[in-house]
């Protein structure tokens, strides 16, 4: 299969209420940059992909920006399918600035990187210290999804409490921060970077309290993250499943109001 092959097959699997739903989920993606296809194709398309001609594969992950959102979906897709640790790590280093969303940033996780952990936590702390505000979201579902359980360390809360979220806040000028614009290459314009940096560490905490609740909660009682963060934090730790009544009702004494 050829990239122009890829395209037209999205293309046909097109469903246009599925795109019009999946645009009210991504604002800051431009309607004509969605095609409108639904994930198991995508999964199916991109396995197919990755198994044909090597040289073709090649032209297309070398080939960025990609002109459509299912595009750089079926890249990452085909990323974690990469079972070498070298070759998954520098396809990502090669991919993600180009990543101006959360849907193309979130749901991937690579595991083959846990093979050196040393080298991915290293990794991830670049990620963090970056100012392209989707590596940082990356860099934080990463310790997320795959170091809030047996490879848990508390130094992890501090790598993330940590990140701030307000140095993406667009300025008012109507532009982003001049280094958040030298790390973005041309072309890449992220969706509400500020808000989806933020929105990153409060799930990042959410999901920590209903794992390692004793070395979360002291992050909120102590005041550890901004007032935005902080809230939204404990609005999903309310909503979660895996946390007690009694917890929910602790953290909701925890709760900054606004002020007057």
């Amino acid at each position: 299969m050829t990239s122009e092959e890829l395209r037209n097959r999205l293309f046909a699997n097109q469903d246009f209420g599925y795109k019009k739903f999946h645009q009210a989920l991504i604002p800051g993606v431009s309607e004509e940059k969605i095609i409108g296809v639904r994930v198991p194709c995508l999964r199916k398309l991109a396995k197919e992909f990755a198994s044909g001609n090597r040289e073709e594969v090649c032209l297309f992950m070398g080939n960025l920006p990609h002109d459509y959102f299912e595009e750089n979906q079926i890249h990452f897709m085909m990323i974690q399918q990469i079972s070498d640790f070298d070759e998954c790590l520098a396809a990502l280093e090669n991919f993600l600035p180009y990543v101006d969303n959360w849907a193309v940033c979130d749901g991937k996780n690579p595991k083959v990187l846990l093979k050196n952990e040393t080298l991915f936590l290293r990794k991830i702390r670049e990620w963090l210290a970056t100012a392209h505000p989707y590596q940082v979201r990356f860099g934080i579902n990463m310790l997320m999804n795959l170091f809030l359980e047996e490879r848990f360390d508390s130094k992890y809360l501090e790598w993330v409490a940590a990140v701030n979220g307000e140095k993406f806040a667009v300025q008012k000028n109507g532009l982003l921060p001049q280094k958040v614009r030298n790390a973005l290459p041309a072309g890449v314009c992220p969706a509400a970077p500020e808000y989806y940096v933020k929105m990153g560490v409060a799930w990042y905490f959410a999901t920590a309290l209903s794992k390692q609740w004793d070395a979360a909660i002291p992050f909120l009682t102590e005041r550890r993250l901004d007032a935005w963060t902080h809230n939204k934090t404990i609005q999903k730790a309310r909503e979660s499943f895996r946390i007690t009544g009694e917890r929910k009702e602790f953290l909701q004494t925890l709760r900054i109001s606004p002020l007057v």
